[in-house]
C-alpha cells in the first residue's frame, strides 16, 4: 500500500508557521509523506502544487483570521479543476461560529489550538478514502 501523501500549507499573507510544521513533523513521523509548501501562499499556488504532488490530503493552517476567504477558495478551485478526491482539513486559530460554514465548503475537519498531532493522526486514518 502506497504512503499517504499529505501536503500541509499556509494560505495568505499569515507568517507564523509553527503548527504547521508541528504537524508536518508528526504526520511524518506516523509514516506519511509530508510536503511542506511553506508560508504565503496563494490558494492557486496550493491547488497547483497538490495537484502536481499527487497528493490525498490539504491541510491548511491559518491564524490571520482570513479563513472564511481563503479556505473555501482552495476548495473551490480544485472543484473547478475536476479534483474531488482530496480530503480537506483546516486548523489554526478559527472561531468556533465559523466551523459549520467552512465545513460546508468541503472542509472535513477544523482544528483549534490545542489539537493533539494523534487527533489529526486518526482524523486521516479514519477519513481517507482511497482506490487501491
Amino acid at each position: 500500500m502506497k504512503k499517504i501523501r499529505v501536503m500541509i500549507a499556509k494560505p495568505g499573507l499569515d507568517g507564523h508557521d509553527r503548527g504547521a510544521k508541528y504537524i508536518a513533523r508528526a504526520l511524518r513521523d506516523a509514516g506519511m509523506e509530508v510536503i511542506y509548501t511553506g508560508i504565503r501562499q496563494t490558494p492557486e499556488q496550493i491547488v497547483n502544487a497538490a495537484i502536481q504532488e499527487d497528493v490525498d490530503i490539504i491541510g491548511l493552517s491559518l491564524l490571520s483570521g482570513a479563513h472564511n476567504f481563503l479556505f473555501p477558495k482552495v476548495a473551490q478551485l480544485l472543484e473547478e479543476k475536476g479534483v474531488r478526491d482530496i480530503l480537506l482539513f483546516g486548523g489554526g486559530v478559527i472561531p468556533e461560529e465559523d466551523i459549520a460554514f467552512l465545513k460546508s465548503k468541503g472542509f472535513k475537519a477544523i482544528f483549534t489550538p490545542g489539537t493533539s498531532s494523534h487527533e489529526v493522526i486518526d482524523f486521516i486514518k479514519e477519513n481517507l478514502v482511497r482506490d487501491e
